[in-house]
């Protein structure tokens, strides 16, 4: 998927801006959000109040500027949702162009592969959440929805050259196989902080501190859904 391939990106908007207000400075001294800032901001309402309870008057109270700055950058809060799941799904694409998801052994590359979309869910923590959170009510959501699903498939094809090359246990379904590898990898939205604060605990600190960076959770995810479908001997392949 080439970069923001459907869905545009902040960056691009400024730059083109379709027709609306291209190269004009912000018109008062509280709109000095940038693209960039104003979709930070939506996206942490959006994953607060659910996307379809937010409106442009909750997005302008909580950015402190007023609903006509906000659309001197976005057309709708469908623009900025389209803006926010495209950089998730970009990021996981992503992954599957790298060096290690197109090289080596199947089980080699479905293991990185796991790996890189822990990694990238980590980074792209709030981005990630909203994407998993689409319900498809908004051309924009089946869009996100539709890519999903190919991304899925796309990485249960690595699954299936494994299981065929004898290196991943053939007795547990490949479908069934990669669900269960993305419900134990999709929960990590659900728990992980990396400020090491609880989510629904009255914001109370976790005893110690952060559940591990985002490499160490992957680590552990490949270590315990790979222990279970690794096949009883397989072929001469890395970790």
């Amino acid at each position: 998927m080439t970069a923001h391939q459907g869905g545009g990106s902040p960056g691009a908007a400024t730059a083109g801006q379709r027709g609306r207000g291209a190269g004009r400075a912000p018109r008062s001294g509280r709109d000095t959000y940038t693209p960039q800032t104003l979709l930070s901001v939506a996206v942490r309402v959006f994953n607060e109040r659910g996307y379809d309870g937010t409106s442009m008057e909750h997005l302008s109270q909580a950015a402190g500027i007023s609903k006509s700055s906000i659309y001197h950058h976005v057309s709708s809060k469908e623009e900025l949702l389209r803006w926010a799941v495209s950089r998730a799904i970009d990021g996981l694409f992503a992954v599957l162009d790298e060096e290690g998801a197109v090289t080596g052994r199947p089980l080699e590359r479905a293991q990185y592969v796991t790996r890189r979309t822990v990694e990238v869910l980590v980074a792209e923590l709030p981005y990630v959440t909203l994407l998993l959170r689409v319900r498809g009510n908004t051309d924009t959501e089946r869009w996100a929805l539709e890519r999903r699903r190919e991304f899925d498939h796309r990485v249960a094809g690595l699954f299936s050259a494994a299981v065929h090359e004898g290196e991943l246990r053939g007795d547990v379904e490949v479908r069934m196989a990669t669900r269960l590898l993305f419900g134990m990898i999709n929960s990590v939205v659900e728990w992980y902080r990396p400020d090491g604060v609880r989510q629904g605990d009255g914001g109370s600190p976790y005893e110690d501190g952060p559940l591990g960076s985002g490499a160490e959770i992957a680590d552990a995810v490949v270590r315990i859904a790979f222990s279970g479908l690794r096949a009883a001997n397989p072929g001469p392949v890395g970790d």
